[in-house]
């Protein structure tokens, strides 16, 4: 997945991991990167939720790692695209994605049956973390 930097060059999309406040590595974050200048733009559909998350941490965090792609639905279908393929490529996250909606919806299913809307508004968040990412 490409993205034309400012520089000229193209930006790849890749997992990365981002620091904050010196002390907290977020792991697995989807970034855009540039070969030519070493731009790094944080992916248009994740920024908010890390933005999120790094205001949680508050201002003096303690010293952790949080793996990124096991708190966010499409951080997540990236990483396991990665791990089927060199580089993250379209046919590869959507074959990725496919799966994990189909999962998300599955689990969906059984949630109803119990009646358990807790459960179901998690299952809902989840996959609106997804659908939003092809939108964007």
């Amino acid at each position: 997945m490409l993205k034309r930097c400012s520089c000229g060059g193209d930006m790849n999309l890749v997992l990365r991991t981002v620091i904050f406040a010196k002390k907290v590595n977020i792991n697995n974050v989807p970034v855009y990167n540039c070969s030519m200048c070493g731009r790094n733009d944080v992916f248009p559909g994740v920024k908010e939720d890390v933005g999120k998350l790094v205001g949680q941490l508050g201002s003096k965090p303690s010293p952790r790692s949080i793996p990124f792609d096991q708190v966010h639905e499409w951080a997540g279908v990236l990483s396991q695209a990665m791990n089927r393929s060199d580089s993250l490529q379209a046919a590869v996250i959507a074959r990725a994605a496919e799966e994990r909606v189909n999962q998300l919806l599955d689990l969906w299913l059984i949630a109803s049956s119990l009646e358990d809307e807790t459960w179901k508004m998690e299952l809902s968040n989840r996959l609106s973390q997804l659908s939003g990412q092809y939108i964007s």
